[in-house]
Protein backbone atom coordinates (compact mmCIF):
# COMPACT_ATOMS: atom_id res chain seq x y z
CA UNK A 1 0.00 0.00 0.00
CA UNK A 2 1.66 3.39 -0.81
CA UNK A 3 1.23 6.66 0.75
CA UNK A 4 3.04 9.83 0.50
CA UNK A 5 5.06 10.08 3.50
CA UNK A 6 4.40 14.34 3.84
CA UNK A 7 0.50 13.44 3.65
CA UNK A 8 0.84 10.36 5.72
CA UNK A 9 3.61 7.99 6.31
CA UNK A 10 5.11 5.08 8.51
CA UNK A 11 5.97 7.75 11.23
CA UNK A 12 1.90 8.74 11.19
CA UNK A 13 0.58 5.28 11.25
CA UNK A 14 3.48 4.34 14.04
CA UNK A 15 1.86 6.94 16.21
CA UNK A 16 -2.17 6.24 15.48
CA UNK A 17 -1.48 2.66 15.60
CA UNK A 18 -4.76 2.12 13.32
CA UNK A 19 -6.00 4.19 10.74
CA UNK A 20 -8.64 4.08 7.95
CA UNK A 21 -6.82 3.31 4.48
CA UNK A 22 -9.56 5.90 2.32
CA UNK A 23 -9.51 8.38 -0.15
CA UNK A 24 -9.06 4.94 -2.96
CA UNK A 25 -10.25 6.01 -6.06
CA UNK A 26 -9.24 3.65 -7.73
CA UNK A 27 -11.58 0.56 -9.16
CA UNK A 28 -8.74 -2.15 -9.00
CA UNK A 29 -7.31 -0.36 -6.05
CA UNK A 30 -10.68 -0.95 -4.37
CA UNK A 31 -10.99 -4.57 -5.37
CA UNK A 32 -7.45 -5.30 -3.93
CA UNK A 33 -9.10 -3.81 -0.75
CA UNK A 34 -12.10 -5.42 -1.18
CA UNK A 35 -10.18 -9.10 -0.84
CA UNK A 36 -7.89 -8.08 1.85
CA UNK A 37 -8.60 -10.64 4.98
CA UNK A 38 -8.17 -9.64 8.99
CA UNK A 39 -4.81 -10.22 9.73
CA UNK A 40 -3.13 -9.92 6.05
CA UNK A 41 0.13 -8.23 6.37
CA UNK A 42 1.15 -5.50 3.82
CA UNK A 43 4.10 -3.74 2.92
CA UNK A 44 4.16 0.18 3.30
CA UNK A 45 5.47 2.14 0.51
CA UNK A 46 6.52 5.93 0.28
CA UNK A 47 5.75 7.07 -2.75
CA UNK A 48 6.43 10.48 -4.27
CA UNK A 49 9.12 10.89 -2.02
CA UNK A 50 13.16 11.51 -2.08
CA UNK A 51 13.53 8.62 -2.67
CA UNK A 52 10.44 6.30 -2.57
CA UNK A 53 10.51 3.17 -1.13
CA UNK A 54 9.32 0.61 1.39
CA UNK A 55 9.11 2.07 4.97
CA UNK A 56 7.34 -0.71 6.87
CA UNK A 57 4.72 -3.25 7.47
CA UNK A 58 1.54 -3.01 8.55
CA UNK A 59 -1.75 -5.46 9.36
CA UNK A 60 -5.12 -5.32 8.23
CA UNK A 61 -7.28 -5.08 11.47
CA UNK A 62 -10.86 -4.79 9.75
CA UNK A 63 -12.13 -6.15 6.71
CA UNK A 64 -13.14 -3.90 3.72
CA UNK A 65 -16.12 -1.21 4.46
CA UNK A 66 -17.67 1.60 2.92
CA UNK A 67 -15.15 4.82 2.91
CA UNK A 68 -16.89 7.38 5.22
CA UNK A 69 -15.42 10.10 2.67
CA UNK A 70 -17.61 9.08 -0.02
CA UNK A 71 -20.67 10.46 1.64
CA UNK A 72 -19.35 13.97 2.92
CA UNK A 73 -20.02 16.39 0.79
CA UNK A 74 -17.12 18.63 2.10
CA UNK A 75 -14.67 15.66 1.41
CA UNK A 76 -12.14 15.75 -1.90
CA UNK A 77 -13.17 12.17 -1.76
CA UNK A 78 -16.97 13.07 -1.94
CA UNK A 79 -18.86 10.95 -4.45
CA UNK A 80 -22.61 11.92 -5.64
CA UNK A 81 -23.09 8.61 -7.39
CA UNK A 82 -22.63 6.87 -3.74
CA UNK A 83 -25.57 6.34 -1.20
CA UNK A 84 -25.42 4.61 2.13
CA UNK A 85 -27.23 1.19 0.35
CA UNK A 86 -24.97 1.19 -2.66
CA UNK A 87 -21.65 2.64 -1.80
CA UNK A 88 -19.08 2.51 -4.27
CA UNK A 89 -15.88 2.83 -2.36
CA UNK A 90 -14.32 1.36 -0.02
CA UNK A 91 -11.30 1.07 3.07
CA UNK A 92 -9.55 -1.29 5.34
CA UNK A 93 -8.13 -0.46 8.44
CA UNK A 94 -4.72 -0.73 9.08
CA UNK A 95 -2.60 -1.54 12.49
CA UNK A 96 1.22 -0.12 12.90
CA UNK A 97 3.40 -3.71 12.90
CA UNK A 98 6.96 -2.29 12.35
CA UNK A 99 9.55 0.42 10.54
CA UNK A 100 12.08 -1.58 8.82
CA UNK A 101 15.78 -0.93 9.99
CA UNK A 102 16.55 -0.05 6.88
CA UNK A 103 14.66 1.62 4.75
CA UNK A 104 14.25 -0.06 1.00
CA UNK A 105 14.28 2.60 -2.14
CA UNK A 106 12.74 2.05 -4.87
CA UNK A 107 15.88 2.18 -7.16
CA UNK A 108 17.57 -1.01 -5.27
CA UNK A 109 13.62 -2.78 -5.77
CA UNK A 110 14.34 -2.44 -9.30
CA UNK A 111 17.42 -3.85 -9.22
CA UNK A 112 16.34 -6.92 -7.15
CA UNK A 113 15.76 -10.02 -9.75
CA UNK A 114 13.25 -11.52 -7.95
CA UNK A 115 10.55 -8.77 -8.28
CA UNK A 116 10.97 -8.33 -11.68
CA UNK A 117 7.39 -8.83 -12.29
CA UNK A 118 6.34 -6.99 -9.31
CA UNK A 119 2.94 -4.88 -10.18
CA UNK A 120 4.95 -1.96 -8.35
CA UNK A 121 6.66 -1.67 -11.78
CA UNK A 122 4.27 -2.43 -14.10
CA UNK A 123 1.04 -0.59 -12.44
CA UNK A 124 3.04 2.10 -10.41
CA UNK A 125 0.32 4.30 -10.05
CA UNK A 126 -1.88 2.14 -7.90
CA UNK A 127 -1.80 3.19 -4.45
CA UNK A 128 -2.95 -0.68 -3.93
CA UNK A 129 -1.12 -3.92 -5.29
CA UNK A 130 -0.77 -7.54 -4.52
CA UNK A 131 2.51 -9.22 -3.77
CA UNK A 132 3.65 -12.39 -4.18
CA UNK A 133 4.91 -14.66 -1.32
CA UNK A 134 8.28 -14.93 -2.59
CA UNK A 135 8.12 -10.76 -3.06
CA UNK A 136 7.50 -10.41 0.42
CA UNK A 137 10.18 -12.23 1.63
CA UNK A 138 12.41 -10.66 -0.39
CA UNK A 139 11.83 -7.41 0.45
CA UNK A 140 11.71 -7.98 4.34
CA UNK A 141 15.09 -10.24 3.96
CA UNK A 142 16.55 -6.70 1.99
CA UNK A 143 15.15 -4.21 4.78
CA UNK A 144 17.10 -6.35 7.26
Amino acid sequence: MKSEPDVFGIDDIAKRKTEGWNGVRNYQARNFMKSMKLGDRVLFYHSNADPSGVAGIAEVSRESYPDPTQFDRKSEYFEKRATKDFPVWFQVDLTFVSKFPRFVPLDELRGMPELQEMDLFKRSRLSVQPVTPAQWRAIVARAK
